[in-house]
């Protein structure tokens, strides 16, 4: 059973933990390590870690190390491979070591403060001081602090990640797509969707390729080809993957109607009645109904991905593009693409090449990249959400 299906079927055994707290701005978890530092008896002293991850994996409650003397800030940020960001109002700092964060409150030498790390476990360790200025780090804290990283970055290797992004602009080559021809202060011009849709999948590839140089963010068409639709099926398709793994589809589309005043942009997912092939059932041998119920589990999970990412989306679009052009909202359909992509996948309509206000703003150089970023805002919104939660969008 590979890991996505196992995690899916196992969701109930998870248990999140009481102390999380959800991206606090660095003033507010700086008042809030604060707190705890002037509030004894909130946490207890031998306090461990409280994990936000499964009984069955939690952080390592004997990380706390023989004493040792204090490092200076050079030798501990050199221990840590750490960087920090210091607050000189609240006394306090923040340690980031890769994708992880150690947040602590300075006291006087010898006194214990809670650590907060990742924003969501704690730990209660000899606090960092300053001495004639200079900010020291207690052996212990140090020595605690390297081994929940080491836990954090080994954790890392198993976490449910998304690996990369398929972004798929819409026709292209011999197909125009819609098409739309207009007289602005004299000058005639027509709008063919293809450009429309490979100018914002390439903005939004260097926009995304910027963000995560770790994920594959690959193009169904980088030029004025036409790839089959059947042929970007099978290209998303066939992106290896490892088991913690996943992968998105992003179609890119611009709208057209008969009627010229029909305009705004929508995004599109796989209606949920529709249920595609998304494992090997006859790897279940004679168990066709475990088979069958794992597949309708893998596909629901999928569709709630699916409806998240077009949410976070249009959530983007409204706030990049405001006033200037209508919301017409998510809808599902059984688009070919999004049918025949065996994962999260979403079809966006940037807006109505037939509608001269639509057009004019997707032919401006002012208002086109905003499209983009809309699209890189929502999409980048969905990816946190996936990995923070290891790939459970829906709880």
């Amino acid at each position: 059973m590979s890991k996505r299906i196992h995690r899916t079927y196992w969701f109930a055994t998870y248990r999140f933990a009481t102390y999380r707290f959800t991206q606090p701005r660095f003033s507010g978890l700086s008042f809030f390590l604060l707190f705890l530092a002037l509030s004894p008896g909130i946490f207890p002293e031998d306090m461990a870690v409280t994990s936000t991850v499964a009984a069955a994996s939690p952080v390592p409650a004997a990380i706390v190390a023989a004493p040792a003397p204090a490092l200076s800030l050079e030798d501990t940020l050199k221990t840590l491979e750490a960087e920090l960001r210091w607050d000189p109002l609240f006394r306090s700092g923040i340690l980031s070591s890769g994708n992880h964060s150690l947040a602590f409150q300075t006291g006087t030498a010898g006194a214990r403060n809670p650590v907060v790390l990742d924003n969501r476990d704690v730990l209660t360790l000899p606090a960092p001081y300053l001495e004639e200025g200079a900010l020291r780090f207690p052996g212990e804290f140090v020595s605690a602090a390297k081994k929940a990283l080491e836990y954090y970055l080994q954790q890392d290797r198993f976490r449910f990640r998304i690996a990369a992004i398929i972004i798929d602009p819409g026709h292209g080559g011999k197909d125009s797509g819609a098409l739309g021809t207009y007289t602005v202060k004299g000058k005639a011009f027509t709008l063919a969707e293809k450009d429309v849709t490979l100018r914002v999948s390439l903005d939004l590839h260097a926009l995304l390729r910027a963000a995560y140089p770790d994920k594959q963010i690959l193009l169904t068409r980088t030029g004025d080809t036409y790839p089959e639709l059947k042929d970007r099926a099978i290209f998303a398709n066939s992106v290896p993957l490892k088991e913690n793994e996943a992968i998105i589809y992003i179609s890119i589309h611009a709208n057209a109607s008969k009627k010229s005043s029909a305009r705004g942009y929508e995004v599109w997912y796989l209606t949920p009645e529709t249920r595609r092939t998304l494992i090997d059932e006859s790897k279940y041998g004679d168990s066709m109904e475990i088979g069958h119920i794992l597949n309708d589990m893998m596909e629901e999970e999928f569709t709630t991905e699916s409806i998240t990412m077009a949410q976070l989306i249009i959530k983007q679009f409204k706030e990049n593009l405001g006033d200037l052009i209508p919301s017409r909202g998510i809808k599902a359909e059984d688009w070919y693409v999004v049918k025949n992509s065996r994962m999260p996948a979403v079809l966006v309509e940037l807006g109505f090449v037939t509608n001269q206000a639509d057009a004019l703003l997707m032919t401006s150089e002012t208002h086109l990249p905003k499209f983009s970023q809309a699209l890189y805002k929502g999409i980048t919104a969905f990816v946190d959400k996936f990995e923070d939660s290891g790939g459970f969008t829906f709880h």
